[in-house]
């Protein structure tokens, strides 16, 4: 059964409302909770991660979801702190991985920035939830239907373009058979082969902008 949606636009990025709430503990800027949670109703806050994983844990998901290359070296922080007292506050645990990463590389951007990234993606499962929506977003589109995905970090982006790549496939015939014979039919076209990225005018009126990335794809009929 096909779907009715003309189009479906999925904007991945955490809400600014939320952010600017200082008391749901995603900012490494002001002291609040430790708590990270999208919805409050889940019963996992970032406090709990922090406090109750092996370091190897830690370390597995710092550096998965947040890219951090110290992520070993943060984690062994976390988990040395806490041996003293539980880890309850964002600007504690901020200063733990500003501690932990070598002076030289805190120029930049804040050290606490990768980390925190990776242990909201964890409480809130956003990738999972991710993967499991891309799926029923395709099913939900009428034939011709357009599907824009704006992501806003690296993770989510690889997550909608090898998505995007694998259903617009047209074989799915072991890469060694020299003659096709799979009858396989594609479900989307790609539409941007390359991301769209935000332009300097919008940068300009919203700077949280600036790592979005729109990917866009149709929805084939298939036959």
């Amino acid at each position: 059964e096909q779907g009715q949606a003309e189009g479906i636009l999925m904007d991945l990025g955490v809400s600014s409302f939320q952010l600017d709430e200082r008391e749901r503990g995603f900012s490494y800027h002001e002291e609040a909770e430790l708590d990270m949670r999208m919805n409050r109703d889940q019963p996992i806050k970032a406090s709990d991660l922090v406090n109750q994983l092996t370091q190897e844990e830690l370390s597995r998901i710092i550096f998965t979801y947040g890219e951090e290359r110290f992520a070993r070296q943060i984690a062994r922080a976390i988990v040395k702190y806490r041996e003293d007292r539980l880890i309850s506050t964002t600007l504690e645990l901020s200063s733990i991985i500003k501690e932990a990463i070598p002076a030289r590389y805190r120029r930049d951007k804040h050290p606490a920035r990768r980390t925190f990234q990776a242990l909201r993606i964890a409480v809130n499962q956003e990738l999972e939830a991710l993967e499991a929506s891309l799926p029923q977003a395709v099913g939900a589109l009428k034939p011709g239907g357009r599907l824009c995905i704006i992501t806003f970090h690296s993770l989510e982006d690889r997550i909608v373009k090898k998505f995007f790549a694998e259903q617009a496939r047209t074989c799915v015939c072991p890469p060694r058979q020299p003659v096709c014979n799979c009858n396989y039919r594609p479900s989307l076209e790609v539409v941007t082969r390359k991301a769209i990225l935000p332009g300097e005018v919008e940068l300009t009126i919203n700077p949280r902008a600036r790592s979005a990335k729109l990917r866009v794809a149709r929805k084939i009929e298939v036959l």
